[in-house]
């Protein structure tokens, strides 16, 4: 299995990078398509040389105002000592973002479907729940490269029991979202809280998360990223002591103030004007570990 994941990621890595010279070959030279990317960023706002994060699609939401439709898949293989005594699931979903003004977009967050493979609790797959809501960039400073947008979602409980959805009775995630340009280097971050509406169906966790990246070329754009959770307040419901990190909310007994956190590594590339691909590695970094060993996102965001 481990053959088959890292061969996964090589061959998008690969693939990728060979495949954007390729498209831009054909296409007329605008102020994105130059190299090098300082060209680009004299002739054009700070936004239009950064990039939305990767790793953790569901809840590091950008602060930048965009309209976007972001089909993306997640392999990830689940750690040994977890209570499924290891497994993987794979995941396959679309985002959508709407501008409704420069300052107010509409986002949404989680749909999609799991296929959920373990030798511990056998094999499911079913559909997810649906999370959506709004963000407004209450400061947007063009002059100093930097932007404050705070934002909600409400995730609605739709999804399937057999992959650990359709539990309680709604969850809030209010957060803030900002980020810093420094020329073809940005520095952008969230954290929120994920508030449910029945607090023994599901814990309340707190979510942070930081990336950075530089625009070194229209093709590769590098970038590091770090995703945490901490468990505030505990759920009443399965007896383990670790929490679902972003797709799934246990509502675990014994988490209380559990922190989880993943380091990973990627980069973009902006295939075309108006569309980015995106690959992220993820490793969890702090025990317990639970569910998360290791994740491969791979997406396209394609701004309209």
């Amino acid at each position: 299995m481990k053959t088959k994941f890292d061969n996964l990621y090589a061959g998008l890595l690969f693939g990728s990078l060979f495949l954007c010279p390729q498209i831009q070959a054909g296409n007329p030279v605008t102020y994105s398509d130059k190299t090098p990317a300082s060209v680009a960023t004299e002739a054009a706002s700070w936004k239009e040389n950064t990039i939305t994060p990767v790793a953790n699609p569901v809840f590091f939401e950008d602060a930048i105002i965009r309209s976007e439709i972001r089909p993306f898949f997640a392999y990830h293989r689940i750690d040994d000592s977890f209570v499924t005594g290891g497994g993987h699931a794979e995941v396959y979903a679309v985002q959508l973002r709407y501008a409704i003004t420069d300052r107010l977009a509409f986002i949404a967050t989680k749909d999609g479907y799991m296929d959920l493979n373990t030798p511990g609790i056998g094999d499911s797959e079913g559909w997810l729940d649906i999370a959506a809501g709004l963000k407004y960039a209450l400061i947007d400073d063009e002059a100093n490269a930097f932007i404050l947008t705070p934002g909600f979602t409400f995730e609605i409980p739709l999804g399937n029991s057999e992959v650990f959805q359709g539990e309680g009775s709604g969850e809030w995630n209010p957060f803030i979202s900002a980020q810093k340009g420094f020329g073809n280097f940005h520095l952008q971050t969230n954290i929120g809280v994920r508030i449910p509406n029945d607090s023994d169906a599901k814990s309340t966790i707190l979510h942070y998360s930081l990336q950075a990246d530089y625009y070194l070329h229209r093709c590769f754009i590098p970038f590091v990223a770090a995703n945490g959770y901490t468990v505030v307040s505990e759920g009443n419901k399965l007896p383990i002591d670790s929490e679902g990190y972003d797709v799934i909310n246990f509502g675990s007994s014994q988490a209380d103030g559990t922190t989880q956190i993943t380091i990973g590594a990627g980069f973009r590339s902006r295939l075309t004007s108006h569309i980015d691909f995106g690959i992220a590695y993820e490793k969890a970094a702090a025990t317990p570990k639970g569910l998360f060993d290791d994740r491969i996102t791979v997406d396209f965001s394609i701004r309209f």
